[in-house]
C-alpha cells in the first residue's frame, strides 16, 4: 500500500504545477527517456495575481482573450541577468509585481519579468515555473517562447558567462527541443526584433521596444554550433 501511494504521489508531482493555481513544491519532471538532464525546481512566486496580470498582458499586448496562460513553445530565448550573483538574480524574478527600478517597461504592465529557467555560474539549471506557462521575458514573443536566463552579463554588455553555463545551455536546448517538437527557433534576446518579420510576433504596441545585448553573438554562435543537428532556425536576417 505504501509503495502504491509513493508511486501515485510521484505521478502527481509536477503535474500539480500545470494547473492554473499557485505552484507549491514542484517535483522535477522526468525528462524524455533518450535524453536525461538534471534540473532543480525552485519556483518563483506565481500566484493568482501574477496569473491575472499575465492574462491582462496577453489581452493588451497580443489581442488575445485567454482562459489560462498555457503556451505552445515554438521559440527558445537565451538571456543573461546582468547580475553576477545567483540570489540577486533569482530575487529579481521571484516577486509577482515588477520592481520599481524597471521604469523602462513599467508602463507596459505591472507584471514582473520572469523566465522558465535560470542557469547558475556553475552550470546548475533551475526551473522557476512550468515550461508551458507564459513568462514575461521578451517583447512580442512571450506567447510562444521559453526563456532561459543565465547569471552574469557584466554591465549588461560583456559576455562573462562561464564554460559551465555554455555547456548547460547546450544541454538544455537539446532537452527542450526533444520534449517540445513544436519548437522551431533558437534566438538570443538581442536578436528578438528580427522576429518581427515572423508570424510569431504579436506585440500590438509599436512603441514598446527595448535595446538588448544579451547574451551576445559569440554565445549564440557557440550554442547553435553545438545543436545544429536539431535544425532550429535563427531569426530572419535584417
Amino acid at each position: 500500500m505504501m509503495r502504491y501511494l509513493l508511486v501515485l504521489f510521484g505521478i502527481l508531482g509536477f503535474a500539480g504545477c500545470t494547473v492554473q493555481t499557485p505552484p507549491k513544491a514542484c517535483k522535477t519532471i522526468v525528462p524524455p527517456p533518450s535524453y536525461t538532464l538534471k534540473i532543480i525546481d525552485m519556483p518563483i512566486d506565481f500566484g493568482k495575481a501574477r496569473i491575472k496580470m499575465t492574462k491582462a498582458y496577453i489581452a493588451k499586448h497580443y489581442g488575445k482573450r485567454v482562459k489560462d496562460i498555457t503556451i505552445t513553445p515554438k521559440i527558445i530565448v537565451l538571456h543573461w541577468t546582468a547580475e553576477g550573483d545567483f540570489d540577486k538574480s533569482f530575487n529579481r524574478l521571484k516577486p509577482q509585481y515588477l520592481l520599481s527600478d524597471r521604469k523602462d517597461i513599467a508602463k507596459a504592465s505591472r507584471l514582473n519579468v520572469s523566465a522558465h529557467f535560470l542557469v547558475d555560474r556553475d552550470g546548475t539549471i533551475y526551473r522557476l515555473m512550468p515550461e508551458t506557462w507564459m513568462a514575461r521575458h521578451v517583447i512580442g514573443l512571450n506567447y510562444s517562447a521559453i526563456g532561459v536566463e543565465n547569471v552574469g552579463g557584466k554591465d549588461n554588455k560583456i559576455d562573462d558567462l562561464t564554460p559551465a553555463q555554455r555547456e548547460a545551455n547546450k544541454r538544455l536546448v537539446r532537452y527542450l527541443k526533444e520534449k517540445y517538437p513544436t519548437i522551431e527557433y533558437l534566438i538570443g534576446h538581442h536578436e528578438y526584433r528580427r522576429m518581427e518579420k515572423t508570424p510569431l510576433w504579436l506585440e500590438k504596441d509599436k512603441g514598446y521596444r527595448t535595446i538588448k545585448h544579451d547574451p551576445g553573438e559569440k554565445f549564440m554562435r557557440e550554442v547553435r554550433d553545438a545543436v545544429k543537428d536539431l535544425g532550429l532556425k535563427a531569426p530572419p536576417k535584417q
